[in-house]
């Protein structure tokens, strides 16, 4: 934790006072592009069912504020909190598990759970706070070999699965909308390098996700979970699919981009989410 402590100090040291004329690393967005603050952000949070907290998977002023956002949730709300991620698949929750409750350490868990790259410096900081206040958190994804079927082969492909694989994904049939931002800004993106199935393979991560965000909610918790911000911009991916399972979720969102000027939000960007975290493009990155 001393070095979580010493990289958060020098964060902070990064985000200083316009009023001293020197950096700011980031600003704070509502959905209209007005600049607000953190404060502000999570009393208005902490009105929401779910919040999808959306992030650019190398940035550390990100990270630095999900763990903060979680933190202060945690002491409001104790274990009345669920966390969720993508960066963990279904089918290793049961690893999770025995890390949470100290059955292995983290040997233990690098072993046994498939862990991302920029896990240690972005992803243990919040288990770790799980395992303190001893609350859930959930492994949300699907396996990705199973999201790299449906690249290749098509959602068609997943009906083959025997019925134990099928409990680390979404129920199927899934609903799919090609027409939703998300999915048609990805194959903007990708131009002549997106298959016909990437938006497929996209639209089954957020099934799953929402899938398993909702059966592990339940009313008087609230559940945060933390996914690429192209899971949850413009209200769809995720959201749309935890809409589908139930309506009245009250869902709040987070959205994370970086631009050359943090002053002012580019009008791209406004109404990504409920909150939108500018952070400057030249932000140190964790991997």
């Amino acid at each position: 934790m001393d070095m979580k402590k010493n990289f958060l100090l020098l964060l902070v040291m990064l985000v200083v006072n316009h009023a001293c004329g020197q950096l700011k690393a980031y600003n704070i967005f509502d959905q209209k592009g007005k600049i607000t603050n953190f404060e502000k952000m999570v009393a208005d949070l902490k009105n929401a069912d779910i919040i999808l907290f959306g992030e650019l998977h190398n940035d550390p002023i990100i990270h630095w504020m999900q763990y903060h956002l979680t933190l202060q949730l945690l002491e409001t709300y104790g274990k009345r909190i669920v966390l969720g991620a993508e960066m963990f698949e279904a089918d290793n929750q049961i690893g999770l598990n025995n890390y949470l409750t100290g059955k292995i350490d983290h040997k233990g868990l690098d072993s046994t759970v498939r862990l991302w790259s920029n896990y240690k410096t972005d992803y243990k900081p919040l288990l770790d706070l799980a395992k303190s206040y001893e609350v859930p958190f959930i492994a949300c994804n699907i396996p990705r070999r199973y999201a790299r079927q449906v690249n290749y082969h098509g959602l068609e492909s997943l009906d083959t699965l025997s019925d134990e694989v099928k409990k680390f994904i979404a129920p199927l049939p899934i609903a799919f909308d090609a027409s939703l931002p998300g999915y048609k800004g990805m194959v903007e993106m990708m131009g002549d390098h997106a298959t016909p199935n990437i938006i497929k393979a996209q639209a089954i991560k957020d099934a799953t996700m929402a899938h398993f965000i909702f059966n592990n909610w339940s009313v008087g918790k609230k559940m945060i979970h933390y996914n690429g911000t192209y899971h949850s911009n413009n209200y769809d991916g995720i959201y749309w699919y935890l809409k589908r399972l139930n309506p009245d979720l009250k869902i709040m969102t987070i959205a994370a981009v970086s631009q050359s000027n943090v002053k002012t939000l580019d009008i791209e960007n406004r109404n990504l989410g409920n909150y939108i975290i500018c952070v400057d493009e030249s932000m140190t990155k964790t991997h």
